[in-house]
């Protein structure tokens, strides 16, 4: 899952102007590789890491719908704080297309599925951020090549109005009222497999028939529907704490105890990044107590949130809000996900028609 660092990149960055009108921005910085692995390595300060990114003029991102765990605030705080623009392409798109079209469209940096990330490891730029040591060894690589920035729990939103708040997912299917909504197909959405995922656990290891014929009932029992018509969505809970936040008598969200997966998103930053050193800083900024609790604005889970609790830095009014967890989430294993993914590809079609 690693990858070796570049070879150094050293660029010295040569003042635009001298004497005593000089502003700034047009002193000249110190010597600085914009291609190093940390921000130590390579720029010595944040203020020169930014100086730099500021130069560049822009960043590139792909694949980060606004709407998307608070992530148009975050896009806007950073060009805000750090006078960069922020070019924002295919906000729609899955971790496999973003890979799949970085040679065309050339991002800077990639949010990223665990799965995808891990399995395209060659493809990324080293980078630790300051925050490093902070954040889990299972959702880091060890070279830096990719690294969890927020992580989420399957949950299920219902409406409180039409049937009572479901304490597991067999309970959907063994009790009457429930209308089910996966968010979208499982054999390609990766919300939708993660669904199926959470329902066939037992005592923390998946079972993928077992997902598989729970929603198989529910199909052949007319219950298992589109979002639109549904009083159960099937989903990440900060999306379905998100759709709470806008009417909480309309909807809820529960995490079954005995279901309690959960999942990261991880970042990079391309090997190829037209912007290696915006790119740098737009982790820096992600991972910052300030980016973090943007996140957490999002109902995501920071990545960095326990060591902000500890520090006192958390949003603490934010975090209490968030859905009720019931321990700590069972994560999947690359194996563990294959396998699934393998067992739905043969068999979710002609069980769930």
């Amino acid at each position: 899952m690693t990858v070796r660092i570049c070879a150094a990149v050293t660029v010295l960055i040569a003042s635009a102007g001298c004497g005593a009108s000089s502003s700034p921005a047009e002193k000249p910085l110190p010597p600085v590789n914009v291609k190093a692995a940390s921000m130590k390595q390579g720029f010595t300060t944040l203020e020169n890491l930014a100086a730099t990114a500021k130069r560049e003029g822009s960043l590139t991102v792909i694949g980060l719908p606004r709407d998307w765990v608070n992530y148009g605030a975050i896009i806007n705080a950073f060009t805000d704080k750090y006078g960069i623009k922020v070019n924002e392409l295919e906000p729609g798109a899955s971790s496999r297309r973003e890979i799949d079209a970085a040679a065309q469209l050339k991002p800077d940096v990639f949010d990223l599925t665990l799965d995808v990330a891990v399995a395209d490891a060659a493809k990324f730029a080293p980078y630790k951020v300051q925050g490093w040591q902070d954040l889990p060894d299972h959702i880091k690589d060890p070279a830096g090549a990719w690294y969890g920035v927020y992580g989420a729990y399957m949950s299920l939103g219902y409406d409180p109005r039409k049937v009572p708040a479901p304490a597991s997912f067999a309970d959907l299917a063994a009790k009457p009222g429930y209308l089910v909504a996966l968010d979208g197909d499982p054999l390609h959405s990766a919300a939708a497999f993660d669904g199926v995922m959470a329902a066939s656990l037992v005592s923390g290891a998946p079972q993928p028939q077992r997902g598989v014929e729970l929603f198989a009932k529910l199909k052949q029992a007319g219950r298992l529907t589109d979002p639109a018509k549904a009083n159960v969505i099937v989903d990440w809970d900060h999306l379905n704490a998100a759709r709470s936040a806008r009417d909480a008598e309309a909807w809820k969200v529960t995490i079954p105890r005995d279901a309690p997966l959960g999942d990261y998103h991880v970042q990079a930053i391309s090997k190829d990044a037209p912007h290696p050193a915006a790119a740098r800083l737009w982790q820096e900024f992600l991972f910052s107590d300030e980016g973090q609790n943007l996140l957490q604005k999002g109902w995501a889970r920071p990545a960095r949130g326990e060591a902000m609790l500890m520090r006192g830095t958390l949003d603490a009014e934010q975090a209490a809000k968030m859905p009720v967890a019931p321990g700590p989430p069972v994560l999947l294993t690359i194996p563990q996900t294959d396998a699934g993914k393998s067992y739905l590809k043969k068999r979710w079609t002609q069980s769930v028609r």
